[in-house]
C-alpha cells in the first residue's frame, strides 16, 4: 500500500499526525522510534508526512514501539464499538500477505492490546516465523484445512485438519507447512 490515500473516509487519511503526536509524547525522536519499531528512519518520516499508506504489520509495530494500540494511530470508524463487522475484503484486515503466507486479522483492532484473532494460510513450503511476543502471552491455533507443525521454543507438534492446541508465545515459535496442499488455520493471540 504505498501513495497518499485518496479518499476522506480512508482509515489512514491521519495516521502519520497520530505518529507523530504519540512519538513527541514519549519524547521520542524519529531515530529513537526507528530503533524501537525496526521500521527505518526514512520510512517513519514519509509515514509522518502521510506520503505512504503503511501495511497494518508497519503501524502494528510503530504501535507496539509506542505503546499504544494500532486503533489509536488508525482510528478505524466504529473500532470502539461493542458491535462491528469485518468484512471479508476489507484490505485493512490484512496483516501479512506474500506468495507462502497469508494473515489476515479478525478481530477489530481495538482490541489488540487483550486478544487477536487471525486467519493464518499457509502455502506448501510456507511457514511464519515469529519473534518472542509479551511475557506469558499464550496463542491457541486450530487447524481448518492441511496439516501444520508447531514449534514453541523447544517443543514440535503436527496438528492436522480438525485439531487444535495452544502454547508459549512468548519464545520464538514457527508454524510450518512442510505438505504438498495448502494449509488454513485460525490463531487467537492471548495477552496476560
Amino acid at each position: 500500500m504505498t501513495g497518499a490515500p485518496k479518499s476522506d473516509n480512508s482509515p489512514m487519511l491521519d495516521v502519520g499526525h497520530r505518529v507523530r503526536k504519540y512519538r513527541k509524547q514519549a519524547t521520542l525522536s524519529l531515530d529513537q522510534l526507528a530503533r524501537l519499531s525496526g521500521v527505518s528512519k526514512a520510512m517513519l518520516s514519509q509515514i509522518e508526512q502521510n506520503k505512504t499508506n503503511p501495511t497494518v504489520a508497519v503501524i502494528w509495530k510503530i504501535a507496539k514501539a509506542l505503546n499504544v494500540s494500532v486503533a489509536d494511530l488508525i482510528e478505524i470508524s466504529g473500532a470502539r464499538q461493542r458491535f462491528q463487522v469485518i468484512r471479508g475484503e476489507d484490505e485493512r484486515y490484512i496483516f501479512i500477505n506474500n506468495s507462502q503466507c497469508c494473515i489476515r486479522t479478525l478481530s477489530p483492532l481495538s482490541l489488540e492490546k487483550d486478544v487477536e484473532f487471525y486467519q493464518l494460510d499457509l502455502q506448501p513450503g510456507g511457514s511464519l516465523d515469529s519473534e518472542p511476543h509479551f511475557q506469558n502471552t499464550i496463542e491457541l491455533l486450530a487447524v481448518a484445512k492441511g496439516k501444520l507443525e508447531v514449534r514453541s521454543a523447544e517443543q514440535t507438534a503436527v496438528l492436522h485438519t480438525g485439531d487444535s492446541m495452544y502454547y508459549g508465545a512468548d519464545v520464538p515459535h514457527v508454524i510450518t507447512n512442510n505438505n504438498k496442499s495448502p494449509a488454513r488455520a485460525y490463531m487467537v493471540v492471548k495477552y496476560r
